[in-house]
């Protein structure tokens, strides 16, 4: 094993904790926290029917999206796009994006996020709250 191989970080899934504040069960797998990245970060959610990840921006990052199951509504800057399994997104810096399943079954998704905000506190701007009431109906 060379050096370079033992450098490498592998974070499962099942071992990070689901934040669920903004909708959906989102989990950051690979940042700056958890592996040292430095030029952006990486995670996996999923979205039940009903569900939806709450609208929000980032000011200084690109987001890529990968759908693995299930049909994703994408709202970006006003406009929907329905994404079905094997499909990609980009969603330049800036664009207010929220994504919801109004479909059946659950929806899988992959996201990647760089160039990484100055500070973690400036990458993300939330525009819509979620609600207890919402968020509980939703399940």
């Amino acid at each position: 094993m060379t050096s370079r191989e033992s450098a490498a970080s592998i974070v499962a899934a099942g071992d990070v904790a689901a934040d669920t504040r903004r909708g959906g069960e989102i989990r950051t797998l690979l940042s700056p926290r958890s592996v040292g990245s430095t030029s952006g970060f990486m995670g996996v959610a999923s979205i039940v029917p009903g569900d939806w990840i709450a609208e929000h921006y980032h000011p200084y990052s690109e987001e890529f999206v990968f759908v693995v199951a299930g049909t994703l509504t994408a709202e970006i800057d006003g406009h929907r796009h329905e994404l079905g399994p094997s499909t990609g997104l980009h969603i330049p810096s800036e664009a207010r994006h929220r994504f919801v399943n109004a479909g059946e079954t659950e929806v899988q998704l992959v996201f990647h996020l760089g160039p990484l905000a100055p500070r973690p506190e400036l990458g993300h701007v939330d525009t819509e709250r979620r609600t207890a009431a919402a968020a509980g109906s939703a399940k």
